[in-house]
């Protein structure tokens, strides 16, 4: 035996030695010792093992233009219709403009933050503790069943002569044993809890003075607990869920499915606002796209001016004419290159903006194409009522709905909170049915012995001569409920602070649109001031040319003249664009910037199992009756009447009215806010040239709002023009992944 172990320690001795020959590294633990393995491996970067493919799209894009090499492309006519379509389409992460190539830019240097169209079903089916989303919320509910079972033999020597030699017959005591343990536990949506268990235990034992060597003891039990005070009725579950301490000495208020459902809304309002905010980057970008080209075509005339007035310069110099010698040759020729210069910065411009854009749509660096803008800015006045505007983005703003949907979470954990400042009482009862038997299965004889009676201990059971049942109160009270004090002081200071925060982004609202509309009118004015600048500019470019060729006025005016012709060019495009971008930014402050750009958010489509359990639910609510002894019900979370009411109260310092008490001269209704035209636009409808897509009057309700198409949890889907029968080209339709 020692030489096989001998034998056996060798072979491991040696196995391990070879596994340590295998390794080329060499420690020293003794004496002096080289750092050079830390230097090349301990402290070297390491890479996780991920087999991600590249992105083809990042991975194949071409070289861009430059302004020494623009190479030769496509061009590529894109409307800003479809600019927005694509960008929607090809955003599953959703990208702004801000901090472009900055250390802040959030989809480098936080992309865990980013919003994307997986975020609505990411906290659809969120179980985390925090933000809870309401499968998990729903998931208390659901009925538990347990069910386990044993066997154990035990034998134990006996320390006593009389039973171990005498009784016993033998040295020790031999006890053979057995369980089965079931039980399936529902919790009510009031709070209540029952709970149903079938136990059996056996015994098989040589103990002397037993009835039986061996039996069973099946037992079958009912329990039901319902709170009477604290977390008690439908409306505390719904908010806080089950009354329980996860936390010792901590009673959380929002892990019911109502505060599940108002946190699925707050995602979605996160959602819509980054969808609005991409648009509104899209429209901006496209029309600095538009204005490169524009200021490009300006410079690119200017430099043709300059060089053809160079080349007559030249000419008159080469010819020794007294006007137009060898200096003003100079000057027209700087001219030229400062021109040039113009030149070159515009292009550079107008690629720089062209990647923009082309980032924003998520496509390559450079497919082969360049995008050139084809949709004309608007040029014509805006019209537009600040009562009706104003009411308009009162009542759609999505920060404003975001904010409402947290003060309505903390109004609703606020009544949980004071439903916990009460005494925990409960009633609680039980009743259990018992059974004995030699055998768990079998037939009992009442003719004959005792022990014939009892033969089968579920014949016992199924006899219910055998029975227990318990009824009763149990209180649980903190004496100074300190703890559920501070909850519902902390909670009501949270609300005070939610509502304060509202009626500031109410004010903050009203500036942000009072500051457009300043924005409209001044670049309006600006357009008209620099459309007369530019022909006025164009006028003196042709008296000033005829009189320097009469040689009655100097080059430097006509340098000049020139530069101003161009300048004058330039700022009225500029100023159009700075006009049109104003009316964007109108329509996003109105919030209504989707609707006009035909932009819906739309939920998918209920999965098959939650169509057949409402269809269940519905068949079952028809042939239900109704309880006047029932008053635990919830109220209403979603606004009976979809968009609210804009009013105000007395003490209240806004000039805003209630909308009931309007003027008939603005057309509003509480739920679908429609300017009413100005006197200006009334005296003249011939200047008021707004398409309704461009006003801020919104599409006819007859269009459809959404098309939702079913789609997999982890792909969110989009609705594109063309690629649904039943929905318009020119609707489309932003599905965000959701399961009900």
């Amino acid at each position: 035996m020692t030489s096989g172990l001998r034998s056996w320690g060798t072979m491991l001795s040696c196995a391990a030695a070879l596994a340590g020959c295998a390794q080329s590294r060499n420690r020293h633990y003794l004496g002096d010792t080289e750092l050079q393995y830390y230097k090349q491996s301990a402290t070297a970067i390491e890479y996780p093992n991920v087999d991600e493919p590249t992105d083809s799209v990042a991975l194949l894009s071409l070289k861009p233009p430059t302004v020494r090499d623009p190479s030769t492309q496509q061009i590529w006519e894109l409307s800003l219709a479809e600019a927005v379509q694509m960008a929607i389409s090809n955003s599953k992460i959703i990208r702004s403009r801000g901090a472009f190539k900055s250390p802040a830019n959030p989809l480098m240097a936080s992309p865990d933050r980013l919003s994307t169209g997986y975020d609505p079903a990411i906290q659809e089916t969120n179980t985390g503790f925090y933000q809870r989303g309401p499968e998990a919320a729903l998931a208390a509910f659901d009925a538990q069943l347990q069910v386990s079972t044993k066997l154990g033999r035990n034998e134990l020597l006996q320390n006593n002569a009389l039973i171990a030699g005498g009784i016993l017959g033998g040295n020790q005591l031999t006890s053979d044993t057995g369980g089965f343990q079931s039980s399936i536990s529902k919790l009510m949506a009031d709070g209540s809890q029952f709970e149903l268990s079938h136990n059996w235990d056996y015994l098989g034992t040589n103990q002397p003075f037993q009835l039986y060597g061996s039996y069973y003891r099946p037992t079958v039990r009912a329990d039901y607990r319902r709170p009477l005070l604290a977390g008690a009725g439908s409306e505390f579950m719904a908010i806080a869920g089950p009354y329980s301490q996860v936390i010792p000495g901590v009673t959380v208020t929002d892990q019911g499915v109502l505060i599940a459902r108002i946190n699925n809304d707050i995602t979605l309002a996160d959602f819509e606002l980054n969808v609005t905010n991409l648009v509104k980057d899209v429209e901006d970008q496209y029309w600095e796209l538009s204005l490169a080209y524009r200021t490009k075509d300006a410079e690119e005339a200017a430099q043709r001016a300059a060089h053809n007035f160079w080349q007559a310069t030249k000419r008159r110099a080469d010819a020794g004419a007294l006007k137009g010698g060898v200096v003003d040759e100079g000057q027209a020729r700087e001219n030229y290159f400062n021109t040039r210069a113009r030149v070159e910065n515009a292009v550079a411009t107008m690629y720089s903006a062209e990647a923009q854009l082309r980032r924003l749509l998520g496509l390559a660096v450079n497919d082969g194409r360049f995008i050139r803008p084809t949709d004309e800015p608007l040029s014509a006045e805006f019209l537009c009522d600040w009562n009706a505007a104003l009411t308009e983005s009162l009542s759609r703003r999505v920060e404003l709905r975001r904010q409402k949907w947290q003060i309505k979470s903390l109004e609703l954990q606020l009544r949980a909170a004071e439903s916990l400042i009460r005494p925990k009482l409960d009633f609680v009862g039980g009743y259990q049915v018992n059974g004995f038997g030699d055998n768990l299965f079998g037939n009992n004889d009442p003719s004959g012995t005792q022990a014939q009676q009892f033969q089968s201990a579920y014949d016992t059971l199924t006899d219910a001569h055998q029975s227990s049942w318990e009824v009763g109160l149990q209180l649980s009270l903190p004496v100074g409920m300190r703890q559920a004090l501070s909850q519902q002081r902390n909670l009501e200071l949270r609300l005070t602070k939610a509502r304060s925060i509202l009626a500031a982004q109410e004010l903050e609202i009203s500036h942000e649109l009072g500051s457009t509309f300043g924005m409209i009118d001044t670049a309006y004015q600006l357009a008209e001031t620099n459309f007369d600048r530019q022909n006025a500019a164009q006028a003196q470019m042709d008296a000033v040319q005829r009189a320097y060729d009469n040689d009655r006025i100097t080059i430097d005016l006509v340098l000049r003249t020139q530069a101003n012709l161009a300048a004058a060019e330039t700022a009225y495009y500029t100023a159009i664009t700075r006009y049109n971008q104003a009316i964007t930014d109108l329509r996003m402050r109105k919030g209504s910037l989707l609707e006009e750009n035909h932009v819906y958010l739309a939920e998918g489509e209920w999965t098959p199992p939650a169509q057949q359990e409402a269809i269940r639910r519905a068949w079952a609510r028809s042939f239900a009756k109704p309880n006047n002894l029932l008053e635990d019900r919830t109220e209403p979370v979603v606004h009976p009447g979809g968009m609210p009411a804009v009013y105000t109260t007395p003490t209240m310092s806004t000039p805003l009215t209630p909308l009931d008490t309007l003027p008939p001269s603005l057309p509003v209704t509480p739920l679908v806010p429609v300017p009413a035209p100005s006197a200006a636009a009334a005296a003249n409808p011939a200047a008021n040239t707004v398409t309704p897509a461009a006003a801020i009057v919104p599409p006819s309700p007859a269009a459809p709002q959404s098309a939702p198409l079913p789609f997999p949890l982890d792909e969110p889907q989009l609705l594109l023009p063309g690629t649904d029968a039943a929905a318009p080209n020119d609707n489309l339709s932003f599905n965000s992944t959701r399961q009900r």
